[in-house]
């Protein structure tokens, strides 16, 4: 049977790689398996890869390609350079046969059945080594968008034929293992989605930092979505919990709003097809789509990764790029491919980058999104995107790459840096996602890291320390330690952990845990909200214009003050308790003191000023009080929201600092009047067992409660009558202490008579094994640290329990 020219999308299955490459056979596969479950790809055809093979022997470019290749040396940036503009200068010179050029060309106008012989069509490159389960290196070959009538069509195909030998190309396929002339290409031509008067972007069906399962990673930008995808723009950032999401729950646990300065559209220019344009601000301060569109978008995602998954009999991630039509308003997925990173990874160890020097603060020179959790150390480097265009560079191994912004064509460079840093970028920037497979630790977004960092400087570029990357000035040392997690001990007593920030949970999932002892409120509304509630709720009465200025600043993207508090809230705790589900999640009602509370946007207008705030108006007497209680309404509403709506029930809430039973009790019906009901949908809720009143009358509160978590903290502050933050009495100090004792050994032996939980929630059991081994001696059903401490108090406990014989047996494996 004789090859043919083109094939229509729809006639293609995954089977049909090696005829019309990676991209072309996953757009095909989805038009056919797909279609009845409501998911749109545009309509298209394929050139095929015996296309590409027949206009390779019509120009006879066999020989010189191959010549051309045997000279790169691929230690030299150089000559790789040299044979790639060669190559690609020899194909751009072909002609196409006549009769291929009439099938490209009637399978163009076929697409609206020759009524419309301008029609603009997206040409993207698919190749045989591209978009595949174990390789999908970003942006290999090119895209060109916009392209209308014959001419442009023909000149568009030539010119992804040529992008086969690009210079990351070659790069990418030696660097693999691929034979360079064993690799084809074929080319998608695909009706057009008006994505430039619409939107567009990228999602994920894993979280491309951590690589935690359960969530689908969604950036979005307006217009067409090739400056997201360079990371020349901050797009807009949304996440959604897979497992709610197909309950049926409104499952949106983060929404981030990105810059979009910049938006590409069409042209109207002679020559030009597209063309980048600054984005009115009143879009700026939108998020580009809809909370109805999130999840219609993730619920797609998540059908493509189940499907790829039956099809290819594994897990099998996925990494697509959406658009909606700006004209009709409909959704469309323009391209799948499989995630290669996190998916192919078959270790099971805990691998842990750290710092070694404790006060690295004062050697801080910029900060930005970091990109993975390694550490890496070089001479910088500052380069231009003329620089890799015309090889005027002398990049060596181990630089650190301090750049704008990244395209494909850095892949060479990329891969022989210790280090990358951007200007400009998102996580789902080309830099991010290079660097990710390369293994790089890469700092994006810095805005402007190309003039706070020098040439020829040395730093240590830090992704280890959270969700911000932070360079540092010289060489800092640091160690990598890697635990088997197979090797970790099973005790019987539960060890949870504290989870401050959001932005971290997802990395914290995959740690040995029984649940989350600690997530306060107070690190959310401090970092993410930022404002004082009630500043938020009255800003408007106190005549401060610059408050006024900054709170409508700060909640851009939001209808109102109250939702966007909420809304904030809601998505902090959201994100935590998806990171953990099903296991218990303690998210602890605020507890700042009146000084803290004033630090906050508008927070002097609210705060009393009180000689000792530790023990002043903070906690549970806050919540009913006819001051605060508006605040605590929103609080209660974010919980709500979490609870019942995005349906993570695992959250359990917790009261700070409760003198009293009747203080307690009023709480209770503070909550009930704003939707929270202990028992209804399962709520919990807890004690923080930190002021000895609660332990003195465990037995009245004990009938209240669903658990107690000791904070030992405070009841160490209240029980020696000291001020844990006074440096003159700080020697006294000490959980240790015999008093302190006294009172946990009662409150676990009063509270299990009741069959209530006691957990503990602070730093003391990993840092003392003697009182660690005083906690497990007594009984406590769980004890909560950092995720830094995990490892030596899981042996801790591991070590005392071997001595408890009682304790030891009741361990589950």
């Amino acid at each position: 049977m004789k090859a043919k020219n083109t094939i229509n999308l729809k006639d293609v299955r995954i089977q049909d790689i090696a005829k019309v490459g990676g991209k072309n056979a996953s757009l095909g596969e989805m038009l056919s398996g797909l279609g009845d479950s409501g998911v749109k790809v545009p309509g298209g055809y394929a050139v095929t890869v015996d296309a590409y093979k027949v206009f390779i022997e019509h120009n006879k470019l066999q020989d010189g390609i191959k010549s051309e290749i045997d000279q790169i040396n691929f230690e030299d940036l150089t000559t790789l350079q040299m044979a790639g503009n060669n190559i690609r200068n020899l194909m751009l010179t072909g002609v196409f046969p006549e009769k291929m050029k009439k099938e490209i060309l009637a399978s163009y106008y076929g697409l609206t059945d020759y009524k419309n012989t301008n029609l603009d069509v997206a040409v993207r490159s698919s190749a045989t080594a591209e978009d595949l389960p174990d390789a999908s290196f970003a942006g290999q070959q090119e895209t060109f968008l916009n392209v209308r009538g014959a001419m442009q069509l023909l000149d568009s195909i030539k010119k992804c034929f040529a992008s086969l030998y690009n210079n990351r190309a070659i790069s990418y396929r030696s660097s693999r293992g691929i034979d360079q002339t064993a690799v084809y290409l074929s080319v998608c031509v695909q009706r057009m989605v008006r994505s430039d008067v619409g939107e567009s972007g990228v999602a994920f069906s894993i979280d491309t930092e951590s690589g935690f399962k359960d969530a689908v990673v969604i950036n979005g930008t307006f217009g067409l979505g090739e400056l997201l995808v360079q990371g020349a723009i901050s797009p807009d950032e949304f996440i959604v919990y897979k497992p709610k999401l197909k309950q049926g729950y409104h499952a949106i646990i983060e929404k981030s709003l990105g810059s979009k300065e910049k938006m590409l559209m069409y042209s109207n220019d002679q020559g030009e097809m597209v063309k980048t344009f600054d984005t009115p601000k009143v879009m700026r301060n939108h998020f580009c789509l809809a909370d109805h569109d999130i999840l219609k978008l993730a619920s797609w995602v998540v059908k493509i990764e189940e499907y790829y998954t039956e099809k290819h009999g594994k897990w099998t991630p996925v990494d697509v790029e959406w658009a909606v039509d700006g004209n009709t308003h409909e959704l469309f997925i323009v391209q799948a491919r499989p995630e290669t990173i996190h998916s192919q990874k078959r270790e099971n160890d805990i691998i842990q980058y750290q710092i070694n020097d404790s006060d690295v603060s004062n050697r801080e020179l910029i900060s930005g999104i970091a990109v993975g959790d390694r550490i890496g150390s070089g001479v910088v480097k500052i380069m231009r995107a003329e620089d890799v265009q015309n090889g005027a560079h002398d990049f060596k191994k181990g630089d650190v790459l301090v750049t704008d912004m990244t395209d494909p064509d850095w892949e060479p460079i990329m891969k022989i840096a210790s280090a990358i840093i951007t200007n400009k970028g998102g996580r789902t920037c080309h830099a991010a996602i290079v660097a990710r497979e390369l293994g790089v630790p890469a700092i994006v977004g810095t805005k402007d890291g190309t003039s706070k960092v020098n040439e020829h400087e040395l730093v240590t570029v830090c992704c280890a320390q959270g969700a911000v990357g932070k360079v540092y000035q010289g060489e800092i040392p640091f160690e990598v330690m890697t635990t088997k997690v197979a090797d970790l001990p099973q005790t019987c007593t539960k060890l949870m952990l504290n989870v401050a920030s959001p932005d971290m949970a997802f990395n914290f999932a995959h740690l040995p845990h029984a649940g989350v002892g600690l997530a306060r409120e107070e690190f959310i509304i401090n970092n993410y909200i930022k404002a004082h509630p009630l500043a938020l709720l009255n800003h408007a009465k106190l005549d401060d214009e610059g408050l006024s200025k900054s709170i409508k600043e700060l909640i851009v993207g939001y209808e109102n003050e109250q939702e966007f508090f909420v809304q904030k809230l809601a998505q902090g705790v959201a994100k935590i308790a998806a990171s953990f589900y099903p296991e218990d999640v303690i998210v602890r009602f605020s507890d700042f003191k009146s000084n803290e509370y004033a630090n906050l946007l508008g927070g002097k207008y609210f705060e009393p000023e009180e000689e000792n705030p530790m023990i002043g108006w903070r906690g549970a007497s806050r919540y009913y009080s006819q001051e605060y209680k508006p605040a605590f309404q929103l609080e209660c509403e974010a919980i709500r929201t979490v609870r019942d709506e995005m349906g993570l029930d695992n959250v359990i809430v917790m009261i700070p600092f409760c003198r009293t039973i009747g203080e307690f009790k009023k709480v209770l019906e503070v909550m009930k009047e704003f939707g929270l009901v202990r028992g209804e949908n399962g709520l919990q809720v807890y004690l923080m067992a930190e002021v000895p009143s609660n332990i003195i009358l465990a037995h009245q509160f004990s009938k209240l409660v669903d658990g107690f978590s000791i904070g030992s903290n405070d009841l160490t502050q209240l029980v020696l009558g000291l001020d844990r933050d006074s440096h003159l009495v700080s020697h006294l100090y000490d959980e240790r202490n015999e008093a302190v004792k006294f009172l946990i050994e009662r409150l676990i032996k009063v509270a299990h008579c009741y069959g209530v939980k006691v957990g503990i929630c602070g730093q003391a059991p990993s840092d003392f094994p003697d009182f660690a081994s005083f906690l497990v001696e007594k009984g406590i059903d769980s004890i909560s640290v950092t995720p830094d401490s995990i490892l030596k108090t899981l042996t801790a406990i591991s070590e005392i329990e071997e001595k408890l014989p009682m304790r030891k047996n009741m361990r589950v494996a």
